[in-house]
């Protein structure tokens, strides 16, 4: 491991609040305060006070409730405004009684936002930066310089862009951050305006290159950072190359969060930095949580985690293709960048059209099933192939692919059996609309047939199955149905479209999911209500016999 010290900087309360959809209330925001601290970053970045009153409730209760080991709380805000002294500016004012250890201020690079947006002086821009660092320095508090729009003012004027980082260098910065605030940066850039910047402005370079400016540099110590938004998608690629050109201090978002195109992804960047790179940031134990973290905080922010999201999505380390799936039995690390249990992620293999046999093979040990031979297995790939053709889709329906290994047993036996059903829909007068559904089943020598109203045909359909066979097993009231999902296959057929149906369910210790298809939505809903049912009264029989023994032999 490479031992230089990287500071990790996230900005997922404040920057990443900004993203369209993300919300966290003054809880969740404490609540991810402290995974973050167990997480093990540096610096936790909470908000802007004065900007909005939840941001001011979680810095005073941040004070009292927050009990972290290792991060620091920085509170974010701009430069005084022009012609106003940092100790009579409100804002300032704020940000000094947020009573943080840490405050980042930003501050203007390019010339541009100088005359267009600030509508001042380059110099009274300088004095802005140089007087509130020092301010704030003198407040007792570390201060970390944002450089907005740093690359960008480089491009235009790389002199005056220098000068506003001598001026919060001189002013006492702790750390100058360079910005791609436009995201539109590609990471050759990024790579040659760092090491300008450390060769011009601290007066050394990887490349071991004279300051070109001929000036003394005025701080060769300070820490020099990177914050990078992801407009190109290129947020993480810049991160990673501005630390290899020299910076220590990096900034981003739990999973992308931010404003138009996000951040840079701090699931990303982390684990190139530590398993790719060489840098130590965190302990092993706190990598493996990092997939964890992702999703805890997805959970908060009300929206659904990103399956396909490198190191921590759900398909990060998931197998399809039958090719790839053999070559992952015979050698976890062939189609594997790295374990995915080093960031607490796991190798899934997925069944589908595409699967071969080694699909099959891993999924019926991964269900704990026995007794099938290879033939066996062959047959229901085959099956699994014919269904899908017929639209089925079973690589997010897992229930009902080992319903579909279950039943090649020859010993099996289903815990009911469906002799017919029927389903109505009507408008009635007075009464509006109207379902009704009758379930007729068969459990070993007996026959139950039981009517059920409901809110719409599907809902009527479970009352009356369940009415039907909840008397012989109780333990149903624990099955629950989480999300009913439709969709159209063939669009162009109009009404006589083929649909696909699937199902969520839950016992509210377990998920699980089953498919149906057809051209009837009637008959694909009870395809996959009926293997809902059926998977959970089979594997919670199971669970209960385990536990049984378990409770005997203890």
């Amino acid at each position: 491991m490479n031992k230089r010290q990287i500071q990790i900087f996230d900005t997922t309360l404040r920057d990443g609040t900004q993203g369209e959809g993300v919300s966290f209330s003054c809880d969740d925001k404490l609540r991810i305060a402290r995974r973050l601290d167990e997480f093990g970053v540096d610096y936790i970045e909470g908000g802007w006070p004065g900007s909005n009153p939840k941001d001011m409730e979680f810095f005073d209760r941040a004070q009292r409730e927050l009990k972290l080991r290792h991060a620091r709380i920085a509170a974010f805000g701009s430069t005084c405004r022009a012609g106003l002294d940092p100790a009579d500016d409100p804002q300032i004012q704020l940000l000094i009684s947020a009573n943080t250890p840490v405050v980042t201020i930003f501050g203007k690079s390019w010339d541009l936002h100088v005359r267009e947006v600030l509508r001042t002086s380059m110099e009274e821009n300088l004095r802005m930066i140089r007087e509130s660092v020092r301010y704030i320095k003198s407040q007792g508090r570390e201060v970390i310089y944002d450089a907005e729009h740093f690359f960008d003012g480089y491009k235009a004027n790389p002199e005056y862009a220098l000068a506003t980082l001598q001026a919060a260098i001189l002013g006492g910065a702790d750390v100058v951050v360079l910005c791609d605030t436009n995201g539109g940066c590609l990471p050759w850039e990024i790579g040659q305006i760092v090491d300008a910047v450390r060769r011009d402005l601290l007066g050394h370079s990887l490349d071991g290159d004279e300051p070109s400016n001929g000036h003394q540099p005025p701080a060769a110590d300070v820490v020099l950072g990177i914050h990078a938004h992801n407009d190109s998608e290129t947020a993480v690629a810049n991160t990673l190359e501005a630390v290899r050109r020299g910076c220590t201090h990096v900034q981003g978002t739990v999973n992308g969060y931010g404003e138009r195109c996000g951040n840079a992804n701090l699931m990303s960047v982390i684990p190139n930095l530590q398993l790719k790179m060489g840098y130590e940031l965190v302990s092993p134990e706190q990598l493996a949580q990092l997939t964890e973290l992702s999703r805890f905080v997805s959970e908060l922010a009300n929206l659904s985690p990103d399956t396909h999201q490198p190191f921590v999505g759900a398909s990060a380390f998931a197998h399809k293709g039958g090719t790839h799936v053999n070559a992952v039995v015979k050698h976890a690390m062939s189609y594997q960048h790295i374990d995915p249990a080093l960031v607490g992620n796991e190798t899934r293999v997925l069944v589908s059209e595409l699967s071969g046999k080694d699909n099959i093979a891993v999924k019926r040990r991964e269900f704990g099933l026995d007794g099938l031979s290879r033939e066996e297995e062959r047959q229901v790939l085959r099956q699994i192939k014919e269904l899908e053709n017929a639209g089925f889709a079973f690589e997010s329906a897992e229930a009902s692919v080992e319903l579909l290994l279950r039943r090649t047993r020859t010993d099996y036996t289903p815990p009911f059996e469906l002799i017919d059903y029927t389903a109505t829909v009507e408008h009635r007068a007075g009464r509006g609309m109207f379902s009704e559904a009758t379930v007729k089943v068969r459990v070993g020598d007996k026959i139950f047939h039981e009517v059920a109203e409901g809110n719409g045909p599907v809902n009527a359909m479970n009352r009356a199955l369940r009415k039907a066979i909840q008397q012989l097993y109780p333990r149903l009231q624990h099955h629950h149905l989480k999300d009913y999902k439709v969709r159209i296959l063939d669009s162009e057929s109009g009404t006589a479209a083929k649909v696909r149906v699937l199902i969520d369910s839950t016992d509210g210790e377990r998920s699980w999911s089953t498919v149906g298809a057809s051209t009837n939505i009637i008959e694909a809903s009870w395809i996959a209500l009926a293997d809902s049912v059926e998977y959970f009264l089979l594997t919670d029989a199971e669970r209960q016999a385990r536990q049984q023994e378990g409770a005997v032999t203890a």
